[in-house]
């Protein structure tokens, strides 16, 4: 017989119509802002007719680029030939997890490794930092962000992080342009999860992390729905 689940957390970001994206900053200063659309491809009012007054369906139209809300890299994203997300295996999406206190760190005070616990507790686990960022969702401060340093992340890579997730909108510096986090850990196989929310339910809790994206060949990454059930 299988065992009861446990409490389940959601951890994703609410997708929807005009919802807070990624910014991308054009060489001559221009800045394009991005976001999803969502709305009605079909209504009900105009399938009805279709079914003699009797039924009725809507289907819907989403139009986003996959860099959008609580979504997963795969290497693909950092790696032109490298594994896109249909090729990612479901284990590797489903992982113990630990959530890392980050809430002292700051856009100019990165968390370093003194922030982190010993690198044994790190090992097969999804890391997932809690900067308690996501009470800036939607506002303009969510665009500044804290991060964790070079040393910090090589660290994490070393102990044999499994995946490594944020309450932000990038895992990486933005002043880095080698973007380390997504050079090294994609390099490595180690998926990335930007945009997290609500990893304080989790802290100082054992929980299985499940990150789970449409299985969609040649897609560098995709919004997953993130959640944990809590043993």
């Amino acid at each position: 017989m299988r065992a009861s689940m446990g409490e389940i957390i959601d951890l994703t970001q609410t997708f929807e119509d005009g919802m807070p994206g990624f910014r991308m900053k054009a060489p001559d200063g221009t800045v394009r802002a991005f976001t999803a659309s969502v709305r009605p491809f079909l209504t009900h009012a105009e399938s009805a007719p279709n079914y003699g007054g009797k039924a009725s369906f809507e289907i819907t139209e989403v139009r986003f680029q996959t860099s959008i809300g609580t979504y997963l890299d795969a290497p693909r994203h950092r790696y032109p030939d490298a594994t896109d997300i249909a090729g990612l295996p479901l284990s590797s999406l489903i992982l113990d997890g630990i959530v890392i206190d980050g809430r002292g760190a700051t856009p100019d005070r990165p968390l370093s490794v003194a922030d982190l616990p010993p690198a044994p507790d790190l090992k097969n686990r999804a890391v997932l930092i809690q900067f308690g960022w996501d009470r800036h969702w939607g506002k303009e401060t969510y665009f500044s962000y804290p991060y964790v340093d070079r040393a910090a992340l090589a660290y994490l890579k070393d102990a044999g992080t499994r995946l490594f997730g944020v309450d932000a909108l990038n895992a990486d510096n933005p002043a880095d342009l080698e973007r380390p986090a997504h050079t090294w850990f994609l390099g490595a196989g180690i998926h990335i999860v930007e945009n997290l929310r609500g990893l304080e339910a989790l802290r100082g809790r054992r929980f299985r992390f499940y990150a789970i994206p449409l299985k969609v060949r040649d897609a560098a990454a995709f919004p997953v729905r993130a959640f944990a059930e809590v043993s």
